[in-house]
């Protein structure tokens, strides 16, 4: 692989980015698909996952999410990714393993996301304890994440 190649990738990459926070998501989709076809990379097919969750094309997200997974089972990404859009889907078991997955995976950053998101699977099956251990978890990770606390709360209101 050169490294035009690769170089040209990385500028599609973020050109597809600028245009997906833009909300111009078609476009986003032509940009992350040249830039996977010069150079896949596993954020390339996470963030093109995202950009068609963002239009409700969810089963298209997940493939994406498994793509970069076989690209690179390490980043952490896509697993948290796949077990929010099976949350969004009301598959809350077949959610969990994909959030553990995340919080295992050795090159994950936002590792806070998929404590928070195995909180809400917990929320929704009526672990309330398990979900505020998990909402408590998400915030000794990223302190100033606003959804857990807010979540925290809300837990705190249900059982008072």
């Amino acid at each position: 692989m050169s490294t035009d190649r690769k170089s040209q990738a990385q500028q599609r990459f973020e050109e597809a980015f600028e245009a997906q926070m833009q909300g111009d998501f078609d476009r986003a989709i032509e940009l992350y698909q040249a830039s996977i076809a010069l150079h896949p990379t596993a954020e390339a097919h996470t963030f093109l996952g995202w950009t068609y969750n963002m239009q409700g094309k969810v089963h298209e997200a997940i493939a994406e999410c498994k793509r970069a997974i076989e690209i690179d089972p390490d980043f952490g990404n896509p697993y948290n990714d796949i077990g929010a859009y099976l949350i969004e889907l009301e598959r809350y078991d077949e959610a969990i393993p994909w959030l553990e997955q995340a919080i295992a995976a050795r090159r994950y950053d936002p590792r806070h996301f998929p404590y928070f998101n195995l909180g809400r699977v917990y929320l929704a099956k009526g672990l309330l304890n398990r979900a505020r251990e998990l909402f408590r978890k998400s915030l000794d990770i990223e302190p100033r994440y606003t959804l857990a606390r807010q979540a925290l709360e809300n837990l705190r209101r249900m059982v008072n």
